[in-house]
């Protein structure tokens, strides 16, 4: 007889694409979007293994997901 021992599996974690709210809710809010990514762009500006975009959901930790509060 032969033990076949499984892998422990991990939860899926599943990252959403939109949390259905906008990303700003002012003039204000969208200009500092818009110059922290331009600033983040400009800072990367000479690494090829950087991409910076606006407009995207994003975590600072693989596994810690935005959750509506």
């Amino acid at each position: 007889m032969t033990a076949t021992i499984l892998p422990e599996t991990l939860p899926e974690i599943i990252y959403p694409e939109n949390d259905g709210k906008p990303m700003s809710e002012n003039t204000k809010q969208f200009q500092l979007i818009v110059k922290i990514q331009g600033g983040l762009d400009a800072l990367f500006k000479d690494n090829e293994n950087v991409f910076v975009a606006g407009d995207l959901l994003w975590y600072p930790v693989e596994g810690d997901r935005i959750e509506d509060q």
